[in-house]
């Protein structure tokens, strides 16, 4: 049997298996997680004998749904040690957003979230002259993201200093915050002069937009980290006009760590190959070089995963890959053919210009082109390259907005098509 495709560089993955079995490292970090976590063993008995391929492709995929169902209890023999551990700090939680329907709690060690993150600069050109020396960083985010600190209303300034890292919003609504919010967000980020900004894109955007009405300018920073959700052209956009630094997409979860990193809008993310394991998996015939991942991550002593289905996609390209995002966000033609967020970037009239949007299906040929911006666009013109790009008959009707809405998590989607049949 073949063995799976993966994203990692071969060395990676460890020296090759006798015919038909892994190779080392991969296997060695499965037994690893089998011994760590029994949830692992009761869904899929491990023999002793060298994992073939055909073993490693019966191991069940595991599922953010799964984890919700079962609970983060059943990664451990012994949850009791875990309670101990989150009193005497030897282990950390975090909830994020498992599924639609219920929030994930997510178990992890002391020390872990900053060692991949070390990691994750480490792999990054861009970044990695941060790693391992102090700097100074300011985060713009759903508050539920943050990892080592969740930032809620009333914690004071200081409260949300942590490791060089401050956390600027108190709350997971850029587009709700009032103009003293922003000025104290504006404040905070002059007075701490960061070296890089990390944010979800559309908080960023928002705080640049903050910025040039308040005539700041930041000239500290030096990287700006798109993360915590997918990125549009224009936010990149706006926020390199008030912060002229080199942006990084880093992709990852709360639960999974970081996963990829790579120059934004470069198509040349790579695998954070010290983090984790990235499988390949096929996803719609059809659709060339095109993929599910399934991550089984590396190191980890807490709540490990092993063939995980992130739900996310991410496509091939000459340079390594470009994250296309959720696979729920994801579009197909009547002749199956994909759109995604990039395709509305690129189709979008030369000139336009905003600081976040959202393409939202609304029927069958019907979809809704809202967004933000300081003017409003050619309306018709809009509309008409966005219905070129979704398919004959299909109508798109664009409006300029105040405001528009996340998701109860607090963050946002650019492509919204109506949700498909399993």
């Amino acid at each position: 049997m073949n063995p799976p495709q993966f994203a990692n560089t071969p060395d990676a993955l460890g020296a090759p298996g006798a015919a038909g079995t892994l190779p080392e490292t991969l296997e060695r970090e499965i037994r690893r997680i089998y011994s760590r976590s029994p949830i692992y063993g009761r869904r899929f008995p491990l023999h002793r004998e060298p994992l073939r391929w055909s073993c490693y492709r019966e191991m069940p995929a595991l599922s953010k749904r799964e984890i919700v169902e079962r609970g983060h209890q059943s990664f451990f023999e012994d949850y009791s040690l875990v309670e101990r551990g989150l009193a005497d700090r030897r282990f950390e939680y975090e909830n994020t957003s498992g599924t639609t329907s219920a929030p994930m709690t997510v178990i992890m060690e002391d020390g872990w979230w900053a060692a991949q993150t070390l990691r994750a600069y480490r792999a990054s050109p861009i970044l990695r002259e941060f790693a391992g020396r102090p700097h100074r960083k300011c985060v713009l985010a759903p508050v539920g993201c943050s990892s080592n600190l969740c930032p809620y209303e009333d914690h004071p300034f200081p409260h949300r200093y942590f490791d060089g890292t401050v956390y600027l919003n108190l709350s997971s609504d850029p587009f709700a915050f009032s103009e003293a919010e922003w000025d104290r967000i504006v404040v905070e980020l002059q007075a701490t002069q960061p070296e890089i900004i990390e944010g979800e894109p559309v908080y960023l955007s928002l705080l640049a937009r903050a910025a040039a009405r308040r005539g700041v300018t930041v000239p500290s920073v030096r990287a700006v980290i798109l993360t915590y959700g997918k990125a549009s052209l224009q936010h990149s956009r706006r926020i390199a006009e008030v912060f002229p630094a080199p942006q990084v997409d880093l992709y990852g979860s709360t639960e999974a760590g970081y996963l990829f990193v790579g120059e934004a809008f470069r198509d040349n993310s790579r695998v954070i190959d010290d983090n984790a394991f990235i499988e390949l998996a096929p996803w719609r015939p059809g659709v060339e070089g095109v993929h599910q991942i399934l991550v089984t991550t590396r190191g980890r002593e807490a709540m490990p995963l092993l063939r995980y289905h992130t739900g996310d996609i991410v496509m091939e390209t000459p340079g390594g890959f470009r994250i296309l995002g959720r696979e729920r966000d994801l579009y197909f033609r009547p002749d199956g053919s994909l759109v995604s967020a990039s395709d509305v970037d690129a189709a979008l009239p030369a000139g336009f210009s905003c600081w976040h949007y959202s393409l939202a299906q609304t029927g069958d040929s019907r979809w809704d082109f809202l967004y933000v911006a300081d003017k409003t666009a050619d309306h018709r013109a809009v509309g008409e390259a966005l219905s070129r790009l979704l398919g004959p008959g299909v109508r798109v009707n664009a409006f300029r907005r105040k405001s528009i809405a996340p998701a109860a998590s607090g963050k946002f989607a650019l492509l919204k098509p109506l949700a498909r049949d399993a």
